[in-house]
This record gives structure tokens, C-alpha cells and sequence, in this order.
């Protein structure tokens, strides 16, 4: 198993080791031993599934606020994405970029977006299958996202006509999630 850094400091590309021969392959997706000699701690203790019947939909971008933020493993079992992490640090040096990398089936990769990012990803094949391994349970209280599509963020996405929930198709905008966060930082003093 190896670590690959990308752009952005502390999301990584998870490359698999697998072994492959006549029958098909066996890999180690998850082995908590092996991730923490990497460095990666965290507890994960949900795993989530989705299916995405058709070429073009996006899921995203989404995130949970503190103090429920989600650590996610992101991986694909059947078809392909292009894979999205968004630097929602404040303070941090990357904050509002963006990484994005191709997950498949073919490839094994897997995407590790840290607490404080939104994440999304747009399906490059149809019936594509994404499990995700979460270090936090889902809270819809914490729930939220920002607009896949956001101008400040300059989103490279393989689509220009996605398939989208409606409440994807709503979120706030980048400018509008900044200003909430400026007032809630106000807020608290």
C-alpha cells in the first residue's frame, strides 16, 4: 500500500497493493494497521454506498460542519468517477481549492478527503458504484454543501449537463458559505 500526496496538503491518493492473476485480483482496501503506519489515525465507523445508473451525475458538494466533520476514504467498485476535494480550512494556505482525481474500478485508487473539505464527484461510467468509509456518523444537523458548479471555485468537472438531486442543485454558494462562516467566527467572538 502506498501514500501519494496531491496538491493539497493532507489529501492523499491511496494506491492499493493487488494481486492479480488468472482468476481476477485480491486487494487489502482497508487494513487500519497499514493506514496508520502511513500516518493516517482515524477511527472509521461507517461505511456508505452509492449507485449512479447514468454517465454525468454529480453528488456534491457535500460536507458535515464541526464538530461532526467527516474524514472520508473514497473508492470505486464498479465503474469510474472524477473525485473532488475542496479546501473549506479556514485559515489554511489552500483554502477554496480544489483536487480532483479519476477513481475506477481499473485503477483501485482511493481518494482520502480530511475533515474540513466538501467532496463531490461527477460518474464517468454508467453504473457506478462509490463506497466510502467515514470516521464520523451522518448528522443532518451538521449536513451541508456547497454548489457543485460555483464560479469562485473554478470546479474542472467532466460535464457541463449533470444530473443532479435538488438539493444539490440548490446549495449555497462559496461567497455565501465564506460570509457564514465569517459570522459564525463573529458570533462566537
Amino acid at each position: 500500500m502506498k501514500l501519494v500526496e496531491t496538491k493539497i496538503k493532507d489529501v492523499f491518493i491511496v494506491e492499493p497493493d493487488v494481486f492479480g492473476d488468472h482468476r481476477g485480483f485480491f486487494m487489502e482496501s482497508y487494513n487500519k494497521k497499514k493506514f496508520e503506519e502511513l500516518g493516517l489515525t482515524f477511527d472509521l465507523i461507517q461505511d456508505n454506498h452509492s449507485l449512479s445508473a447514468q454517465v454525468g451525475v454529480i453528488r456534491g458538494l457535500h460536507f458535515q460542519n464541526h464538530p461532526k466533520a467527516q474524514t472520508k476514504i473514497v473508492r470505486v467498485l464498479t465503474g469510474a468517477i472524477y473525485d473532488v476535494a475542496v479546501d473549506l480550512r479556514k485559515g489554511s494556505p489552500t483554502f477554496g481549492e480544489w483536487v480532483g482525481v479519476e477513481l475506477s474500478e481499473d485503477n483501485k485508487l482511493q481518494l482520502v478527503v480530511p475533515k474540513g473539505f466538501a467532496h463531490g464527484f461527477c460518474t464517468l461510467k454508467p453504473n457506478t458504484q462509490v463506497l466510502y468509509k467515514v470516521d464520523e456518523y451522518y448528522s443532518q444537523e451538521h449536513d451541508s454543501g456547497i454548489l457543485w458548479n460555483d464560479p469562485d471555485l473554478g470546479i474542472d468537472w467532466p460535464t457541463t449537463d449533470p444530473i443532479l438531486s435538488e438539493k444539490d442543485r440548490k446549495q449555497p454558494s462559496f461567497k455565501d458559505y465564506v460570509k457564514q462562516l465569517e459570522t459564525e467566527y463573529t458570533e462566537a467572538g
